[in-house]
């Protein structure tokens, strides 16, 4: 059984995590708006910071060395206050991660719930879908959506997004953070 992180009684950063096409990137820009926060997405910091895309150094240097970069530029990311960050669908996958998510202080994790369909539904939707090959092998992304579900779920906030735009997930988000902030208080 996973680990599920306490709630701290401060929030310095939202991390928000889920699998691909949950909203993570499009929630995390308007919920750091209304926070007036910063908003960062892990995989384009890191591609930023090594000039290529992420399927380039997949391409380039494998899977285990992407996660280790990966790994790296999220612990230095968690440093950081007033900050809503989104993590790739698969980050939640490296031990190194789970780890940091435990351990970053004041830090509140929220899973972005949608059904396999309607994740695949957005993705398909999404300019460079054509470039996503992991849509075309959909026993295989069921499997991945699978196996990453119990780290999605050890997060403090499970919010359900399959029925909720983009604003009203970023306003449930909100919600439920003041919620367990006030019940946190009160305990």
């Amino acid at each position: 059984m996973e680990m599920k992180p306490s709630l701290p009684a401060c929030i310095a950063r939202i991390v928000l995590v889920g699998f691909m096409g949950a909203g993570k990137s499009t929630v995390g820009a308007l919920l750091a708006q209304q926070l007036q926060w910063r908003f960062l997405d892990a995989d384009t910091v890191l591609e930023d910071r090594t000039g290529i895309s992420i399927a380039e150094i997949f391409a380039r240097h494998g899977e285990a060395d992407f996660r280790s970069r990966e790994a790296n530029v999220i612990r230095e990311l968690l440093e950081e206050t007033h900050l809503v960050l989104a993590l790739g669908g698969g980050a939640v996958e490296t031990a190194a991660i789970r780890n940091a998510l435990l351990e970053s202080l004041e830090t509140c994790i929220v899973f972005l719930q949608a059904p396999l369909e309607i994740v695949i539904a957005r993705c398909e939707q999404q300019p460079g879908a054509a470039l996503r090959p992991v849509l075309d092998d959909r026993e295989r992304l069921r499997s991945r959506f699978e196996s990453r579900l119990p780290h999605y779920q050890t997060a403090h906030l499970v919010i359900e997004t399959a029925s909720l735009t983009p604003e009203e997930t970023s306003q449930q988000i909100l919600k439920a953070v003041s919620a367990l902030l006030k019940e946190n208080t009160l305990a």
